[in-house]
C-alpha cells in the first residue's frame, strides 16, 4: 500500500511525470508503475489528468464563481439527485456536498459576470428543490491545488541613498 500512496501523491502534483522517472523515485520496475496506474484508473481512484492554467496570464477572459446552494433533500435520495442535475450543466466545474448554512458548493465558469449571473438566476435558482443561492466571484487566485500562482519576485536592485 505504501507504493500506491507515494504514487498518488507524486502524480497529484505532477501528472506529466515520465514513467521511468516515477519508477526510479518509487524504487520499482516501470512495468509495476504502469500496472499500478492502470489498476488505479480502472478502480476509479485516478479519475482524470488535468492541466492547471493561470488564466490571468492569458488574454482569455474567464470568470469563476463559487455558488453556495441551499436545497431540500429528496426522501430516500438525499442530495444526490439535485447534485446530479446541477453537475450535468457544462458550465459547472465541480459540485460538493458541504457542511454549514448551505448544502452544496458549486464552482462554475463563464466568459463574463453577466453570463455567470444569468446561469444562476435562470438555471440554478429555478430548480424545484433549490431554496436559495449565494454567489461569490473569484477575483484572484493566489494558490490553487497546492500551487502558488502569483509568486512574488524579489527586487534585486540596489538601494541608492543620497
Amino acid at each position: 500500500m505504501k507504493m500506491e500512496e507515494e504514487l498518488l501523491a507524486i502524480i497529484e502534483k505532477n501528472s506529466r511525470i515520465d514513467l521511468k522517472e516515477l519508477a526510479i523515485i518509487l524504487g520499482v520496475a516501470e512495468i509495476d508503475v504502469v500496472n499500478a496506474l492502470q489498476k488505479l484508473e480502472e478502480d476509479g481512484v485516478v479519475c482524470g489528468y488535468h492541466t492547471m492554467i493561470n488564466w490571468e496570464k492569458t488574454s482569455i477572459e474567464k470568470v469563476t464563481a463559487l455558488i453556495e446552494v441551499r436545497v431540500t433533500p429528496q426522501r430516500g435520495q438525499g442530495f444526490d439527485n439535485i447534485a446530479e442535475r446541477i453537475y450535468k450543466y457544462p458550465e459547472v466545474q465541480s459540485v460538493y456536498l458541504i457542511s454549514g448554512g448551505y448544502d452544496l458548493l458549486v464552482t462554475l465558469e463563464g466568459k463574463t459576470l453577466r453570463e455567470v449571473s444569468t446561469f444562476v438566476s435562470d438555471k440554478l435558482s429555478t430548480l424545484d428543490t433549490v431554496l436559495s443561492t449565494a454567489t461569490h466571484f473569484i477575483l484572484r487566485k493566489y494558490k490553487d491545488h497546492g500551487t502558488i500562482l502569483n509568486e512574488k519576485t524579489e527586487d534585486e536592485r540596489e538601494i541608492v541613498t543620497p
